[in-house]
């Protein structure tokens, strides 16, 4: 194609004409993948041209002319106009079209995420980009490339019930394994934002236990997150690892969370005031004799410390729930003695806390400062209760399906068949004195 003053307007007219069906737009992406040396050498023009253009029916023709003007040095101003121009092409595109060239959905979208986050408005981002990721799904089975994306503007905004939404789906199909850890990290943090520490505790776990054949930084981070979680939504911390756990991690993951496992022990003595200590005082020497820092300031630093602040308050909760186990009724002013709170009001503060989270069951006296624990009064014989059960052993049997299906597919993979034929030649079956060797798969 000839780089003549006429040539962007040209390709604006072909979009225009070849927008309407199916074997258009095949066309149109040919004639556009010839024409991308000519959108890159004219990218100046291109933003006055996106006027001509509606991205609810030139969506493909859109998409490829903001890949062009986005690869190039972009100015403050033009940067905000085409914040706006951005969002509505992720809101208004067609879907059928974007498909054909997913990777430039996933450049702009990008762009656009780094850009709110560069002025410090992603909110901005977040109903955007999670359109974006519907858009981007062939399923809601499958995890997209902009899934961490669009989770980190949440976490970013606090826009946690929105990340939860997207949180909700089963997710089978993963691309890249960064995608998978980056999307387990980000919707923990979500799920620790919205107090769902059971799923941000399986999140976390599904990062420190994933395949990884180097260590990286995110499931680091994740395992700090990991204990900490543990502690406040079991009460106690399980240093081991399951089986299937990566060597690399098991070998590795504990060395660069010492003072998180330092945390765990003293948090396993039942003491406040050791724990209290610990996280105030003890200190923590690097490799570097020069510098020494606190387990607090190591936390802070780490931007664990609010969650820090939180295993502290479960303490005094795991405290009173011991307490019911011993006790029918106690007085305010016991509990605050036995657990170490400062006053009966303290005590009554976080027993009426607990009672309204359903961590324990009791009623208070006001006249006699009594607290008188109960039983659970659930009897798992409602309406409700059932129709909980069912929906979940429903979702179990689809999930027992699922899992068949994806074997019985493995089982007849070209690759995983000659990965597995590579591995049995190395063994002598005659042999039986030998012991079969682990491999990876």
């Amino acid at each position: 194609m000839n780089l003549n003053m006429d040539s962007v307007e040209s390709l604006v007219a072909q979009i225009q004409g070849l927008s309407g069906n199916l074997s258009d737009i095949n066309h149109l992406h040919n004639l556009l993948k010839q024409s991308e040396e000519l959108l890159h050498s004219e990218s100046t023009r291109l933003i006055s041209s996106l006027s001509q253009l509606d991205p609810s029916i030139h969506s493909l023709g859109y998409l490829y002319f903001l890949k062009a003007i986005l690869s190039a040095p972009v100015s403050k101003e033009e940067a905000n106009g085409l914040l706006v121009s951005l969002a509505r092409f992720i809101n208004s595109c067609v879907v059928e079209q974007i498909h054909l060239t997913p990777e430039k959905f996933i450049f702009i979208c990008r762009w656009f995420k780094n850009q709110v986050i560069l002025l410090e408005a992603p909110i901005r981002g977040v109903a955007p980009m999670l359109t974006a990721v519907r858009k981007l799904q062939v399923s809601s089975e499958q995890l997209t490339a902009l899934h961490p994306d669009f989770l980190l503007l949440c976490v970013l905004a606090k826009c946690y019930k929105t990340g939860i939404s997207i949180l909700e789906d089963d997710i089978f199909e993963v691309d890249q394994p960064r995608d998978f850890f980056l999307y387990c990290y980000y919707g923990g943090m979500i799920c620790i934002g919205q107090k769902q520490f059971g799923k941000a505790l399986e999140l976390l776990h599904n990062v420190v236990t994933a395949p990884m054949s180097t260590l990286n930084a995110i499931a680091v981070e994740a395992y700090k997150k990991y204990i900490l979680v543990s502690l406040i939504r079991l009460g106690q911390f399980s240093a081991s690892f399951p089986k299937h756990t990566s060597s690399v991690a098991q070998r590795n993951l504990k060395t660069f969370s010492q003072p998180y496992l330092e945390l765990a022990n003293s948090y396993g003595t039942g003491k406040i005031s050791e724990l209290e200590t610990f996280v105030q005082t003890n200190m923590e020497k690097f490799e570097s004799e020069t510098f020494v820092q606190t387990n607090m300031e190591k936390f802070e630093s780490d931007n664990n410390l609010g969650l820090v602040k939180q295993v502290v308050s479960s303490m005094y909760k795991r405290n009173i729930q011991r307490l019911t186990q011993t006790y029918l009724t106690l007085s305010l002013q016991d509990i605050a003695n036995t657990v170490q709170l400062s006053s009966s009001k303290e005590a009554e503060m976080h027993v009426l806390q607990m009672i309204e989270d359903g961590e324990i069951y009791a009623t208070i006296n006001q006249k006699d400062g009594m607290v008188r624990f109960l039983e659970d009064p659930e009897q798992y014989k409602t309406c409700a209760m059932i129709e909980y059960i069912d929906s979940s052993m429903k979702r179990i049997m689809s999930l027992s399906k699922k899992l068949t299906s994806m074997d019985e597919l493995m089982s007849c993979d070209p690759m995983y068949l000659a990965k597995v034929g590579r591995e049995r030649q190395r063994y002598d079956f005659d042999d039986f004195d030998s012991v079969p060797q682990r491999f990876n798969i």
